[in-house]
Order: structure tokens, then C-alpha cells, then sequence
């Protein structure tokens, strides 16, 4: 069995700045030693006996003075460069070794639990700057799969809230009054359910990696989804008395049929909810050939909603003030998943506030053709 991180002990031992200063220091003093020797050499040419210069009547030192006063010299200059060494090994290892205490630094943040701290080493590019970004990089790439794991449950408790309940509403009107039922029907809502369920779990699952979400893109026909969804939610409609209507231009885009589906039905759905009593909703569709794009614009009445906030809705968990269905409270991740989805095929998602009440929507997607998609995408 391997041994444990946490339970691993280290002898306690010499410090990379103290080392890098003793290496610094050995070398100057090698150095000296070097210019020592060559010294030595050359006094080796200088005659042992004593020399008379005769125009002054002096004698020049000999070999033997001038040894003892070079050793002499000599001795208090690799003294001398031993200390300066070590002074400057230690200036100079601390200097380079600071890019090093402040990844280290970073590296017990993280592990602490402080994902979002960033080394962002100033300076020049080398290769401590290179070793910062890549740690840099590295965080970024391991923030982002957090924030798709924690994405993708919260989009899963929130989309598969629906589906379970019907479930769960059909088992127990079964359970009630059990010799009443049409239980061909009931094992075919509930199978129809439960396959939605499944569907949209693969969905969400997909939705959490982009690759992924290219990897099946098809062309979709918006303008029939958006019809679709509106035919699943007339019971709804028609029970808050609120007034669907329609503008759908044919629009073909790129994408994913089950997320786009979901986007579609998140908006419709919010449109109905939210409309209040007696409100009403447009829906339209429309090709923008000069920017390449189709957009989806959903107008329903309701609510004041202050126009910074509306602009913030599709934050997650983030409601309007007033953007309540009759009592049911929603968890506030619709917008958002619909901003997620439209992220993800290279779309946008716009929300403006009426000034009589209410919101308009408008997502923008890349059209059929899109030049944003590569070819290699595309399922025919």
C-alpha cells in the first residue's frame, strides 16, 4: 500500500535559499582561488636572489617578499569573498526564490479550499512566470469543473422537479382509487414521463461539457419546437387564462435537439407562469441574414420588474420581485439554464423589462449554415 500525503515525514534539511548561497559563495571562492594559483605561477618567473636597481641605488624585492605579502593578501581576499559571498548568494537566492514563496503560497490556498486565488506572476516570461501560469491555468481548468458539477445538479433538481412530480401525482391517484384507472394509459403517461425524465438527464449531461454538446449538433427547427412547447403548455395557459400568440418565421439553427428543446420550454414555460391572470404572451421567431443569426424574442405581460434587475434574472437562483406562479415558488435556475444552453451554441440571451410590466426575451442563436460551426459538427 502507498503511503499516505498526509502521514508522509520529511527529515528537516538545508533551505534552497541557503543552499543556492553556499553554492554562490563556494564559486567565488573558487574563483579565488583560481586567481591564486595563477598569481603563484607567475611569481615563479620572479629571481629568488635580490635585484639592484643601479640608477637608484635600491634593491627590488625578491621572490620570497613578495610570497609572503601575496599569501598574505591573498588569504584576507578569500576571506573576504567567502563573506560577500554568502551576503550575496543569500540577496540574490532570496530575489529569485520569491516567484517560488509566492506559488507555494497559492499551492496552501488551494489546498486549503480557496479555488478562486491566483498566483498572477508579474514580470517578464521565464521559466518561474511560465510555471506560475500553467499553476494559474490549472486552477481556472479545475474552478470551471466545480462550477459544471455544481451547475449540473442544480440544473438536474430543477428540470427534474416536473417530470417527478407527475410521477409521482399519477402513482398516487392510482393508488387512491386503484379500480378506477385505465392502467394502459396510466403505464403509458408514466413511461412517456420517465422518458422524458431520461432524455433530459442526458441532456443536462451533455450540457455539462461543451465538447460534448457539439459533438451532437443536428439541424433544429426552432420555430416547430416553439410550437411544440406551446402545445404542451395550453393546459396551463388556458387554466391561468393567459393569451398565447404567435410569430414564427421557418428558422433553422445548429445545436442540440434536446437542449434547445429544453431552452425553448424553460422559455415558454416562464412566459405562462408569469404572465399573471388574464396576461398574455408573444412569441416569434425570426432569421437575421446580414448577422447570421435567428432570433427567439418571448413578450409576456406581468410584474414591475426593475430594469437592473431583469437584466440579472438569468443569474442563478436570482427571482424578480413579484415573478411568483400562483404560490409556486420556482428555484430561480430556468433563465439561467436557458443562458447556459444559449452559451453553449455560441448564442446570447438578452432580458429587458416592459415598461407596463413583464419581460421580453430574446435569445440569439447561429443560423443553418453558421460559419461559428465547424463543419465536422454537424450531424446530417
Amino acid at each position: 500500500m502507498s503511503e499516505s500525503t498526509r502521514d508522509r515525514h520529511r527529515e528537516p534539511g538545508l533551505s534552497i535559499r541557503l543552499r543556492l548561497a553556499l553554492s554562490y559563495a563556494m564559486f567565488v571562492v573558487v574563483v579565488g582561488i583560481a586567481f591564486f594559483v595563477v598569481g603563484f605561477l607567475l611569481l615563479r618567473f620572479v629571481p629568488d636572489e635580490n635585484i639592484v636597481i643601479f640608477d637608484r641605488g635600491t634593491a627590488a624585492p625578491n621572490r620570497g617578499d613578495l610570497l609572503e605579502v601575496f599569501v598574505r593578501y591573498t588569504l584576507v581576499a578569500l576571506v573576504l569573498l567567502t563573506v560577500i559571498g554568502l551576503a550575496g548568494g543569500w540577496f540574490v537566492a532570496g530575489i529569485m526564490l520569491r516567484p517560488v514563496r509566492r506559488i507555494t503560497e497559492a499551492s496552501r490556498l488551494v489546498r486549503d479550499g480557496s479555488l478562486d486565488h491566483r498566483i498572477r506572476l508579474p514580470g517578464s516570461q521565464n521559466e518561474l512566470a511560465e510555471l506560475a501560469d500553467t499553476f494559474d491555468e490549472m486552477l481556472d481548468r479545475l474552478h470551471d469543473a466545480f462550477e459544471v458539477q455544481e451547475r449540473f445538479a442544480a440544473n438536474a433538481s430543477h428540470e427534474l422537479r416536473t417530470p417527478l412530480a407527475v410521477t409521482s401525482t399519477l402513482l398516487d391517484v392510482a393508488l387512491r382509487s386503484p379500480d378506477d384507472q385505465d392502467y394502459p394509459r396510466l403505464l403509458e403517461r408514466l413511461r412517456t414521463t420517465n422518458d422524458r425524465a431520461v432524455g433530459l438527464t442526458e441532456s443536462l449531461l451533455r450540457l455539462a461539457d461543451a465538447n460534448a454538446v457539439k459533438a451532437v449538433m443536428t439541424h433544429v427547427a426552432l420555430s416547430d419546437l416553439v410550437l411544440m412547447s406551446i402545445g404542451e403548455n395550453t393546459t396551463e395557459a388556458d387554466r391561468r387564462d393567459v393569451t398565447i400568440t404567435t410569430g414564427l418565421e421557418p428558422t433553422t439553427v445548429l445545436g442540440d435537439a434536446g437542449l434547445l428543446a429544453q431552452l425553448v420550454t424553460n422559455l415558454v414555460q416562464n412566459a405562462v407562469r408569469h404572465s399573471g391572470k388574464g396576461g398574455s404572451a408573444h412569441i416569434s421567431t425570426r432569421s437575421e441574414v446580414q448577422r447570421d443569426v435567428v432570433a427567439l424574442r418571448v413578450e409576456s405581460t406581468g410584474s414591475i420588474v426593475d430594469p437592473d434587475t431583469a437584466t440579472r434574472l438569468a443569474e442563478p437562483f436570482l427571482r424578480g420581485a413579484g415573478r411568483v406562479a400562483d404560490g409556486e415558488k420556482g428555484s430561480g435556475l430556468g433563465l439561467a439554464l436557458v443562458e447556459r444552453i444559449a452559451a453553449v451554441h455560441e448564442g446570447s440571451l438578452a432580458i429587458e423589462a416592459r415598461p407596463a410590466g413583464g419581460l421580453v426575451i430574446t435569445v440569439e442563436l447561429p443560423a443553418a449554415g453558421s460559419k461559428r460551426h465547424p463543419a465536422a459538427c454537424i450531424r446530417q
